[in-house]
């Protein structure tokens, strides 16, 4: 069949229905030539791909709003929907987003690319629709995964309570991204094993009408079951058993690493590139060690488990002292923080991106408290994960302003791990330690392995007249500017601050006796950052200051050097402005 004549669900329409399955084979495999070469999420598209199709055969899209939660399963849509040439063409791989994106297409509604929203939003556009006295449908596609997040379950109970239109078509693949957790997915297995009519239903609980579809990769019964809710007055759940990574057989067999890969050949499923140990694996390794002599250490990841490197055997080896509590990153800041009131040592991982769904419960339920759970932030910085929905610029402008929370920034690998054992060690207060993400290379200055005297900065040279504060990963370009004034005749002090929301007064006021400006460099948004706390206590000392660091502004698909280079964080541009204040 000829891919590039589906321009659009019109198209999709007209397709003979015994066709349906070729073109279901020619999409998937279009859909596997794209992400073998370029990367992206494999297993979740898969899966989903028929249930796509029969959507936009019997729907109305982009007069029914269908939204993707997460959207991790958005491929099929996104080819159906007139971006086809994005799957067809090598040199327009690049051309779309990973996620839903309004700015591509009207078939989209929202950036989407964190979980358990979409049932909220179908809430919102279906009651807007309703005060409006319109017509359409308002599908909210929905992964057992998702479902483990507290704002999905908000989502349900509203909508069963408001009534109208509103179809939710819930993929059930028995994955997240690694294996399922959770009390209600034993209901879950009961409703599939008794097809749909077992009397324990949790959608029917909340007030939502049900239907169960079991043979969730057919797609002509996909489309008998949505066309049976089609217009339907009432919300509904349709509850659609499907596999993720269906047809594609290295991702049915081994479905956690096949939730997403960097580019593979598509015959032997190997990866192009192999990638050695990293920090990840490391910390996994260190920690492991830990736990033969401490049964009160636990490892918690909130479904990703990729981050802190607990692979299947390493969760194994683990046990009862690794949680994977779900989907529910609010959850697991609360449960850490009790772990620490109760005597445990509870180690959380997340990304800089997921760790923002959590601002009240580090507040309310950690710093407040004060209790002393350790949080390590992966995926950090500008130079990390570069979707607009998963990009790690704000975890220190976040969270370095709560009160009894200190933010650690190491400066190497080496000083990351004495950050963690130390912070694991005392009883104080909580502690945030950004994950060393740049390589293994050797700590260039003294590690410390006490921070107890907090906001205690490091002075790694003490020069004159100029001062380079480079905290955590950009210590090392500190360095650097340092080394190249040096040759234009200046020499600098610098300085590794380690904590990113905690200031070394005492050092600022000294600085001011033989220094007149103060740099700040920063892996992250300036605004609320480390710069401009710095800059308010040395300005109050007479002291110059630059604040370099990342303006507040989204940004989707970057490449890292260039926005370095555009926010000026290059030892060129600062050596330049140095020179010109100095």
């Amino acid at each position: 069949m000829n891919l590039r004549e589906i321009t659009g669900p019109e198209a999709l329409k007209k397709v003979p229905a015994e066709q349906l399955n070729e073109l279901c084979d020619d999409l998937r495999q279009a859909m596997l030539t794209r992400t073998a070469a370029h990367g992206g999420h494999v297993g979740p598209n898969l899966g989903f791909l028929e249930a796509t199709v029969a959507l936009h055969r019997v729907f109305n899209s982009p007069v029914d709003k269908i939204i993707f939660d997460v959207s991790h399963q958005a491929y099929p849509h996104k080819m159906l929907t007139g971006r086809m040439e994005a799957y067809l063409d090598e040199d327009k791989y690049d051309s779309i987003s990973g996620y839903s994106e309004p700015s591509e297409s009207p078939h989209d509604h929202f950036v989407i690319g964190h979980t358990s929203t979409s049932v909220s939003l179908a809430c919102g556009l279906a009651k807007a629709r309703d005060l409006k006295g319109e017509k359409y449908n308002v599908i909210a596609v929905i992964g057992d995964g998702s479902l483990t997040g507290g704002m999905a379950f908000e989502g349900l109970n509203n909508l069963g309570e408001q009534g109208g239109n509103a179809i939710v078509i819930f993929n059930d693949n028995q994955m997240s991204i690694a294996e399922n957790h959770g009390g209600f997915l034993g209901s879950l297995q009961k409703l599939r094993e008794t097809k749909g009519a077992d009397p324990c239903n949790f959608f029917k609980a909340l007030g939502l009408d049900y239907l169960y579809v079991d043979e969730g990769n057919d797609v002509h019964k996909l489309i008998a079951a949505f066309e049976q809710v089609k217009d339907i007055d009432h919300p509904v759940v349709v509850h659609v058993n499907t596999e993720k990574g269906h047809g594609y057989k290295y991702a049915t067999e081994n479905k956690e690493p096949w939730h997403w890969s960097m580019p593979w050949n598509l015959e032997t499923g190997k990866m192009l590139q192999e990638f050695g140990e990293s920090v990840h694996d490391r910390t996994a390794e260190w920690l492991l060690k830990r736990m033969e002599t401490d049964g009160t250490l636990c490892v918690i990841n909130a479904a990703v488990p990729i981050f802190g490197g607990f692979t299947k055997p390493r969760r194994a080896r683990a046990g009862k002292q690794f949680v994977d509590p779900g989907i529910c990153e609010e959850h697991a800041v609360a449960f850490s923080s009790a772990l620490a009131k109760g005597g445990a040592r509870p180690v959380w991982f997340v990304a800089s991106t997921f760790l923002q769904r959590t601002y009240d419960q580090l507040s309310h339920d950690l710093a407040v408290n004060s209790n002393p759970a350790v949080i390590v932030v992966c995926a950090n910085g500008l130079s990390a994960m570069n979707d607009v929905t998963h990009i790690g610029f704000f975890d220190i402008p976040m969270a370095s302003n709560i009160p009894n929370l200190v933010f650690l920034c190491p400066s190497s690998e080496a000083e990351y791990f004495a950050m963690l054992d130390w912070a694991l060690t005392q009883r104080a207060r909580p502690v945030v330690i950004r994950m060393w993400e740049r390589g293994n290379t050797p700590a260039t200055i003294p590690v410390a392995t006490d921070y107890a005297d907090i906001g205690k900065f490091q002075v790694a040279h003490r020069g004159k007249k100029v001062a380079l504060f480079g905290l955590g990963a950009f210590f090392p370009l500190a360095q650097e500017v340092a080394a190249k004034l040096r040759k234009k005749g200046l020499d600098p002090t610098v300085v590794n601050p380690r904590y990113a929301g905690d200031m070394d007064e005492a050092l600022i006021a000294d600085l001011a006796n033989d220094h007149e400006l103060v740099v700040t460099l920063e892996d992250g948004v300036i605004a609320g950052g480390f710069g401009e706390k710095v800059a308010r206590v040395a300005a109050a000392h007479g002291l110059k200051v630059l604040v370099k660091g990342a303006p507040k502004k989204f940004e989707d698909r970057f490449d890292p050097k260039d926005l370095l280079t555009r926010a000026g964080l290059t030892v060129e541009k600062i050596s330049a402005d140095v020179l010109a204040h100095a």
